[in-house]
């Protein structure tokens, strides 16, 4: 059920086109349609008929309108990942944090730039679990010269490559099933471009997979976004190199590698050179990092796209047998499959790590939005990552631990798992307006975590004493502050409470230099030597490694209120998040303007806000 796209665009200065600043201008439906994948039909929810949604594309320094016409039963707002939204956190697209969902049967239009930013960056649903299928790309441009001006060899083509998550079941009860303690729902595949490709089959059918068509000789900028709920995934196509030339929209020293590595949140722009015998065709193939024993293992799905060599119309061909496939593809010796790469094993993990290490930032004269690495830090803070529980009664202080019906698993950040507090309108909205009534429902994300153990212990994985000993934590609303331009460096710890997944940040409104990683406990004393403070990566999403850590540094410089959470669906719906608030600055330009329209959640009366909340999920 596709539905119209609107898309204009308006010159705003009577300067040269490729000069001006521009409006660009979409229309978001959201619906519902039927999806038959795996002999099974399945309802799911998505932007004007597609899977994945609509691309947006501009150019740095534009500005962007798009008007949300939410005709799902879900409640619906929109997140724009990796915008900064300077001075204009009230469209960052938090439900009951920066903004009120967007009711069934409402509308809503979300305005704002695009300064300071070039790159691939990608928007989805933050009504968590139906991000699955409500994403889609955004691409930013540079100003001058367009791609001609990017600092790597201009590409034929640019071509997003969207990793998903196929669900035979309905996403809200998902995350509804996540905040209640129930962790057994499970995708049934995974895909490239919304299609699951030719490893899965119904009744002997092979599922359609995405085809990239490629020319012989020519370069290609593959823009990957990993839109998965669950996992990391490793990208690998046969016979070709990558060569990655940023990530998260931010430039890095150019890295060649046979491998990229991708967690839920982040993208990777590389670079692809069709080198490869043009007799045959290849297979990209996604495949996701599982947790080795004694973690839980959770099933997860490879999936593989195709790679055909075709010749253009004006390709310069050597005979006339070659001119007859002008302008189609080069036909497969028919009796060969195409290429399959060799993936590394599904529980390698070091891969991943060592992809990483590799990255450093770009460092271009008169970039913009590559500065110096502050030297001094204001605000330390050490954060561990983890699970724990609480009483399924809300109120009872003491119940069984344990392998017990009596509790309910959350996620945490230093041992304390976020819930939204009881307010009917949003905590940015209330914040604003300096009402009393937030300030005595949150409370303060601390330094540290309560108590110091041996964080990577995998005793802790399987239910004992010693884990039941430190299992106990409590939910709250859990923010803190930051005064406008403080330079705060945290460091990530995951730990081994119940499971030892890897954890992708997501900070919004701001990137992080990526100072180091590590495996293991965190010592300061020792790794502190081992920072990059000379060209560090910078993202908007990093990923914590399993059993290890990461240590960033940011700026608190956009007035607001931010979240920082992680991007696996199952640890953000338990709770695995913080709100970051950053304080006016002393001058107009460096304070939170007022809301573009009055952001109170009176419409619907019947609801608590927290049921706002829960209702969108």
């Amino acid at each position: 059920m596709a539905a119209a796209v609107t898309a204009v665009v308006f010159i705003l200065s009577a300067m040269s086109t490729r000069a001006s600043a521009a409006l660009i201008e979409q229309t978001f439906v959201v619906s519902q349609m039927r999806m038959t994948h795996l002999c099974r039909e399945t309802l799911v929810t998505v932007v004007n008929g597609q899977l994945p949604g609509p691309m947006i594309e501009a150019t740095k320094g534009d500005s962007v309108i798009v008007h949300v016409v939410n005709q799902s039963p879900h409640n619906m707002t929109i997140h724009w990942h990796g915008v900064k939204q300077q001075l204009n956190c009230w469209v960052d697209g938090v439900p009951m944090i920066t903004q009120c969902p967007i009711l069934p049967n409402h509308n809503f239009t979300y305005r704002f730039d695009v300064a300071g930013q070039e790159g691939t960056l990608w928007w989805h649903a933050h009504v968590f679990s139906l991000r699955g299928t409500v994403h889609g790309a955004f691409i930013i441009r540079p100003r001058h010269g367009g791609a001609n001006s990017y600092p790597f060899p201009k590409a034929h083509r640019e071509i997003p490559i969207v990793i998903g998550e196929w669900w035979e079941m309905d996403l809200e009860q998902m995350d509804s099933d996540f905040v209640h303690g129930f962790l057994d729902d499970q995708p049934s595949a995974s895909t490239i471009n919304g299609k699951l490709g030719d490893l899965f089959n119904c009744e002997g059918a092979v599922e359609v997979g995405y085809v990239l068509d490629m020319e012989p000789g020519k370069t290609y900028l593959l823009r990957v976004i990993n839109a998965a709920l669950f996992s990391e995934y490793y990208l690998r196509i046969s016979g070709h190199k990558f060569t990655v030339v940023a990530g998260d929209a931010n430039y890095v020293n150019p890295y060649r590698t046979d491998i990229l590595a991708i967690s839920p949140g982040e993208t990777v722009d590389a670079l692809v050179v069709a080198d490869a015998p043009p007799d045959r065709s290849y297979y990209m193939v996604a495949k996701p990092i599982l947790t080795p024993p004694p973690d839980p293992q959770i099933p997860a799905f490879a999936t593989r796209a195709t790679v055909l060599y075709k010749y253009s119309s004006n390709h310069n061909h050597s005979n006339g047998a070659a001119a007859a496939l002008s302008s189609r593809r080069r036909r497969p010796r028919s009796d060969d499959a195409p290429v399959a790469p060799v993936m590394p094993d599904e529980f390698d993990m070091m891969t991943s790590f060592y992809f990483r290490g590799n990255l450093t930032s770009l460092r271009r004269r008169h970039a913009q939005h590559l500065s110096a690495v502050p030297a001094q830090v204001d605000e330390r803070m050490f954060v561990t990552l983890g699970l724990g529980s609480v009483c399924r009664r809300r109120g009872q202080q003491s119940c069984k631990r344990g392998d017990s019906d009596e509790t309910i698993s959350v996620a945490t950040m230093n041992n304390v798992s976020f819930e939204l507090p009881d307010l009917k309108t949003s905590m940015l909205d209330a914040y604003y307006r300096n009402t009393s009534s937030m300030d005595d429902m949150v409370v303060e994300l601390p330094d540290g975590p309560p108590r110091m153990f041996n964080f990577t212990d995998s005793a802790l994985m399987p239910t004992g004493p010693e884990e039941e000993e430190l299992e106990p934590t409590s939910r709250a609303t859990v923010v803190r502050r930051f005064r406008h331009g403080a330079v705060v460096e945290v460091v990530f710890q995951s730990t081994a409470m119940w499971q030892g997944d890897s954890n992708p940040m997501h900070l919004h409104g701001h990137d992080m230099f990526v100072l180091a990683q590590g495996l293991g406990n965190y010592d300061a004393a020792r790794d502190v030597a081992r920072y990059n403070l000379l060209d560090p990566p910078v993202r908007n999403t990093v990923l914590v490694p399993r059993l290890g850590w990461v240590a960033v540094r940011f700026v608190a410089d956009n007035p607001g209120m931010w979240f920082m959470h992680c991007h696996y669906d199952f640890h953000l719906s338990m709770g695995m998040a913080a709100v970051f608030i950053v304080e006016d600055g002393t001058t107009a330009d460096t304070s939170l303007p007022p809301p573009p329209v009055f952001s109170s959640c009176s419409h619907d009366n019947s609801l608590k806000p927290q049921e706002f909340f829960l209702k969108a999920k």
